[in-house]
């Protein structure tokens, strides 16, 4: 029987999928307009930054953008008195370089808000983190669509909770090419080529795993996410950076807890109710409500690159040809000249001839193959 070990696998507001029915959620402080700090990050002990956010609960009704808490005081403290200061990075984002950490050690959470407010979590043990053994892209025919899965185990059986994060990054093209444009009332050739773009996606899911009731630590064929053949995700190339980090048990039923309750109301970033409130408590206002949990762990990353030549470019119906005098006062994307003559203009949407316009950048990325 495949299913021979326990996984809980939580995820929400997914792109692709939607898991069962969902009854909302909805208990007196998801209408609050309090607007209670949520913490948001971790102590990155391995060789990468550690990054903590911090903003603010809002009533699921509100149509603002999050308030995120600039000008703020984050530290994290070792049990024998050692101090690290983030840096701010603007919008409420803190970071830390890497550290030489003691791993045998533990370390709290403390963060002072520019109002006077400070905030401290428990001192959590550092968590080590196998590293990812594979990853796996397998097409499953019923779903139309390739399913992206993990491989990892522990041979010293002592990691048992898991957290997974993940980025997509694709390459692909818009369905014509376009080599005009207008410039300040004037028809020229484009500069710039925007047919090929990248495009990049981070999970905003929570994706948890457990092997407690297993003799041995093994997570096997893990699906993290499912990539519709029905998109252009898949047609050139296809990256996916999985991040995988070890949990104690309190945070993985923190985690747990977290996503069960999200479940009716959104996805991890939207407003959040006040029963899963984590270990980061005010100290200058006990009544107070946080939001967040403070964990430390090393951080263990993998990539892999896929061309499998799936997937189809965006349906677009054939270009409009314009006067040249009807293209200068035109909104479309302008492709090339037509005619005898040139006296015409091939022109479409943007969607159909400006990669950008499908949320993606035409810079390569650094890490591309």
């Amino acid at each position: 029987m495949k299913g021979y070990y326990f996984l809980i696998i939580v995820f929400l507001a997914s792109l692709f999928t939607v898991i069962g029915c969902v009854e909302p959620f909805s208990p007196p402080e998801v209408n609050s307009d309090e607007g209670y700090l949520v913490i948001d990050g971790f102590l990155n002990i391995g060789s990468d930054t550690s990054r903590i956010e911090l903003s603010h609960t809002q009533n699921t009704n509100a149509q603002t953008s999050i308030i995120t808490e600039p000008g703020a005081k984050v530290t994290v403290e070792g049990e024998k008195g050692e101090t690290y200061t983030f840096t701010e990075k603007g919008n409420g984002s803190y970071y830390l370089p890497p550290y030489a950490f003691n791993t045998a050690q533990k370390y709290r959470l403390r963060v002072k808000t520019r109002v006077g407010g400070e905030y401290l979590s428990d001192f959590v043990e550092v968590k080590n983190t196998p590293a990812i053994d594979a990853i796996e892209g397998k097409i499953d025919t019923r779903q139309d669509a390739m399913v992206m899965q993990v491989n990892t185990h522990d041979a010293t059986n002592s990691t048992r909770f898991y957290r997974w994060k993940f980025e997509e990054t694709w390459e692909y093209r818009a369905a014509f090419y376009s080599s005009l444009e207008l410039v300040k009332g004037v028809i020229d050739y484009r500069k710039e080529d925007i047919n090929l773009c990248w495009r990049t996606m981070k999970s905003s899911n929570i994706l948890l795993g457990s092997t407690i009731k297993l003799s041995q630590d093994i997570i096997k064929d893990l699906p993290i996410t499912t990539v519709p053949i029905s998109t252009n995700k898949l047609y050139i190339k296809y990256s996916i950076l999985v991040k995988q980090y070890g949990l104690t048990q309190d945070a993985f039923e923190y985690w747990t807890n977290l996503a069960k309750t999200t479940e009716g109301t959104g996805s991890l970033f939207d407003p959040l109710p006040s029963q899963i409130t984590g270990n980061i408590r005010s100290t200058t206002n006990p009544k107070e409500l946080v939001f967040g949990y403070f964990s430390a762990a090393v951080e263990q990353k993998k990539r892999i690159f896929l061309t499998p030549n799936l997937g189809r470019y965006p349906t677009c119906s054939a270009p409009d040809t314009l006067k040249i005098e009807d293209a200068l006062k035109s909104s479309a994307t302008l492709m090339n000249y037509t005619g005898e003559r040139s006296v015409f203009i091939l022109a479409t949407s943007a969607y159909c001839a400006d990669c950008r316009a499908q949320g993606g950048v035409t810079k390569r990325p650094s890490f591309w193959e």
